[in-house]
């Protein structure tokens, strides 16, 4: 029954019955797709749509009228006459042994587990009726794998979904999990019996929010955040990143006119941060020195390190480290400057540590960030310019910011909202849009355009560079100059891109990339959600909402911006800015003996193909 899809141009309709119901669907829709436009759900487990069609799973059974033989409906595409029951006693035995034969092979320790009341083979079971496991439970003898700074694995609790092997392959393109061994002693791991740390993995975390279980989490930082708040002997100072403002109360099942900033400030303050602050203020300062680089190097001044074009944004450290595993040979084109998360830490252990009269060595700055990268980025040996150890101490996902408000008890929509700190608590429109898919570029566009004119443009006109395309260009006038932008989204997205610069097709003097899909609003650190909608959209509107009704929305208009130049760095790319809030790209490099794509790529999709 499985066929491949028919372009709509060709497409023709089916009339079908599913549950006695008739439908009539464009020929090559799925038995999943029919039953859903009539409001029928079939549950899946492996299922993602355009990714990962691969029936491995067997929880969408269906019965046909006349076949012997169950088929899965997210792979089968229906046919005229064709008659489905996917409710069935028979179907409901089968999703249930189905269920019941991964659990006899799956940690069913949930109490434990981070993914514990939001995974779907958990609901799936208790849907199902599954209360007891029959046949035992034999699990493998691999043990959690923890050699990455941002990722852990588990392999005793992976069911096989090949999800993860599939998004890693298609979407990212960097071919990371393969499938190992055979029958029982079939694995998901990184190739050649490589450990996570000696790949070229992104660190992105893409393939954590779209495991269905908990087979793939971020190594949580939450005992170390909680043993920092209880010394009474350490400062901590917590910033809070653009991206995590749009999606902080979704696990915490409040709505978004409910789960404010201030809010989230008020709670912070409850968890027990001395000082808490916003990244969106170090955004603004990167603006600031990544705009003052971008137009250095159009006017071939004389600028540390290289002068290539396109320039690359440099906030994103999973592109960062993509670009350096894949492409070495581009590293110049990266921006110099660092993400905001680590000029913040930079800033407040030197400048904030004077102004506020704390001594540095005892400040401990915690970063809450949708990424899992961030984790990775925070202990490069190369980000502990202000002579205190790491500039950045802690980073937690927004998963774990979620879980510790949980593990507290704290009721966030009781609380009065506060405001941030002051001194590094200001911020503009521009800065709050970093957290969306081309906020950097638009951002930077806005205040490069007041230095070269010594004049604002509109704040939206460069909002071209917005939208869910994956790869989106556009092209402004500056004066005596046509700057042609891109935005991608995505390391598939990136890596066309590049590809596209090498051979020539395509020419561009700024590229913004963003390693996960949506940028960060669809971050690896980000809410997971059950039901595999895309959230990342109403995120990213929620943030352009969020800038529309700044009164500032120029990061060159941020007072504080304007004090901390005045007072402690001089100008934007002084001799003290490139100490402090500067990097060489090529100080820094991948693992020896890491894995490259090409060598694993085809692995995973040759094992696919034969499921």
């Amino acid at each position: 029954m499985v066929a491949n899809k028919i372009p709509d141009a060709e497409c023709k309709m089916v009339t079908l019955k599913i549950d006695r119901r008739t439908v009539e669907v464009k020929q090559g829709t799925t038995i999943l797709e029919a039953a859903k436009s009539i409001g029928l759900r079939i549950p899946t487990l492996c299922y993602l749509k355009g990714i990962n069609e691969i029936g491995a799973c067997r929880v969408c059974v269906v019965e046909l009228k006349g076949s012997a033989k169950l088929v899965t409906a997210c792979n089968t595409v229906v046919q005229e006459g064709m008659e489905v029951l996917t409710s069935s006693p028979r179907v409901r035995h089968a999703r249930r042994v189905t269920v019941e034969l991964m659990l006899t092979e799956h940690n069913c320790n949930c109490p434990t587990c981070a993914r514990n009341g939001n995974c779907r083979l958990q609901t799936l079971a208790n849907a199902l009726g599954v209360r007891n496991v029959r046949l035992g439970n034999v699990l493998t003898g691999q043990r959690k794998e923890e050699s990455s700074p941002s990722i852990v694995r588990d392999p005793q609790k992976c069911i096989l979904c090949y999800r993860c092997v599939s998004l890693c392959d298609k979407v990212q393109t960097l071919g990371i999990w393969r499938i190992g061994g055979t029958g029982a002693r079939t694995s998901i791991e990184p190739p050649f019996g490589r450990s996570l740390a000696q790949t070229d993995c992104a660190y992105c975390g893409q393939c954590v929010t779209h495991c269905p279980v908990g087979a793939l989490t971020e190594k949580s930082d939450r005992d170390r955040v909680w043993e920092a708040l209880s010394d009474p002997e350490t400062v901590t100072i917590v910033q809070v990143a653009p991206a995590v403002r749009a999606a902080w109360g979704e696990t915490l099942g409040m709505p978004r006119e409910t789960a404010t900033l201030k809010r989230l400030v008020a709670t912070l303050r409850h968890l027990g941060f001395d000082y808490v602050l916003d990244t969106c203020f170090a955004a603004d300062l990167t603006i600031m020195e990544e705009g003052t680089e971008l137009l250095q190097r159009l006017s071939g001044e004389n600028v540390k390190g290289d002068q290539r074009f396109p320039m690359f944004t440099s906030c994103c450290p999973g592109w960062i480290r993509f670009l350096k595993g894949q492409y070495p040979e581009l590293v110049g084109n990266l921006s110099s400057a660092k993400s905001p998360q680590q000029m913040f830490g930079a800033i407040a252990k030197t400048y904030y540590s004077q102004v506020m009269g704390i001594p540095a060595e005892k400040i401990c700055v915690v970063s809450i960030m949708p990424c899992t990268a961030k984790k990775y980025e925070a202990n490069l040996d190369t980000m502990r310019s202000a002579g205190f150890g790491q500039d950045v101490d802690i980073v937690i996902t927004t998963r774990e910011l979620c879980a510790m408000i949980r593990e507290e008890g704290v009721l966030p929509e009781r609380l009065e909202e506060e405001e941030f700190d002051s001194i590094l608590g200001d911020s503009t429109g521009a800065a709050v849009i970093f957290g969306a898919t081309g906020g950097v570029m638009e951002a930077a566009l806005r205040s490069a355009y007041y230095l070269v004119t010594g004049k604002n443009a509109d704040p939206d006109a460069f909002k071209a560079v917005r939208g869910p395309d994956g790869w989106k260009e556009a092209s402004f006038e500056l004066p005596g100059r046509t700057l042609k932008c891109a935005v991608v989204h995505g390391l598939g997205n990136a890596r066309r891109l590049i590809e596209a610069l090498k051979d020539g097709t395509h020419q561009y003097d700024f590229v913004e990339v963003m390693a996960c899909p949506g940028g960060c609003a669809g971050g690896g650190g980000q809410p997971i959600c059950s039901d595999d909608n895309d959230v990342s959209p109403a995120r990213t509107q929620n943030l352009y909402a969020l800038d529309a009704a700044a009164p500032l929305r120029f990061s060159h208009e941020n007072p504080s911006i304007k004090t901390l130049y005045q007072d402690f760095l001089g100008r934007p790319g002084s001799e003290l800015a490139h100490k402090l809030l500067h990097t060489d790209q090529k100080e820094w490099k991948m693992n020896e003996g890491s894995v490259k794509a090409s060598e694993t790529k085809r692995a995973p999709a040759l094992a696919v193909s034969a499921v």
